[in-house]
């Protein structure tokens, strides 16, 4: 069996060029000496190319399929969920909680902001990257690990290595690696114990909503 079947391109593609976009980010500012102003239409490619690859796969997703027989409780754990992390998130800035520097995103010009990359921002990090993470994380890596054909994976039968092994891999995918692996925790929990994917999605989304609007709110742009 190949390592990577069709169905894991397809939640890895995705992925893959947001990675690839951040990567060409960085070439563009630190080895050809960019100014942050000049690379801010990247974020707006970024997620367009993002939201298109899973516009096009949408077809294979299955587990975006709505769950039937979701309680409200399923809901209200997952909107908790998101609310706890967003309070981690700004809180575990501690030196040692951090690796390297986050350059953020700031979208004020001759200090006054630019509202159209805020709506760009907010639209890519609520609506378009949980899916997209979410899918790569939790639906195909965390299960991919436990077993190759990882479509036929319970994400309740994921072992405790397979579930520490996916947020340590989360964890140091972020500058703020405390917060991320409490973070990749808690979203893997909720995977696991809901058994839908829509519940990380919709912690996540919360997440990322909440933390845009405090980020607007008190001018703290290296958080995004």
């Amino acid at each position: 069996m190949a390592m990577f079947e069709q169905h894991s391109w397809y939640r890895i593609a995705p992925f893959g060029a947001y990675v690839l976009f951040m990567l060409l980010e960085d070439v563009l500012l630190v080895l050809l000496g960019w100014d942050v102003n000049e690379v801010r239409l990247l974020y707006a490619a970024k997620i367009t190319v993002v939201a298109a690859l899973l516009w096009w796969f949408r077809s294979t997703y299955r587990e975006l399929q709505w769950p039937a027989g979701s309680t409200t409780r399923t809901w209200i754990i997952a909107i908790a969920t998101g609310i706890a992390v967003f309070v981690a998130w700004v809180n575990l800035t501690a030196d040692w909680m951090m690796m390297g520097e986050s350059t953020g995103f700031d979208p004020r010009e001759n200090g006054e902001i630019d509202w159209s990359f805020v709506v760009i921002r907010l639209i890519g990090a609520v609506l378009v990257v949980p899916v997209m993470e979410e899918l790569f994380w939790r639906s195909f890596l965390m299960r991919w690990l436990h077993h190759l054909n990882f479509l036929a994976v319970n994400p309740g039968q994921v072992g405790i290595k397979v579930f520490l092994i996916t947020a340590f891999l989360f964890a140091v995918a972020h500058n703020l690696w405390f917060a991320g692996l409490l973070t990749g925790v808690a979203y893997n929990l909720l995977y696991m114990r809901s058994g839908t994917l829509w519940s990380p999605i919709l912690a996540h989304a919360i997440t990322n909503a909440i933390l845009g609007i405090w980020i607007i709110t008190t001018g703290n742009w290296g958080f995004w």
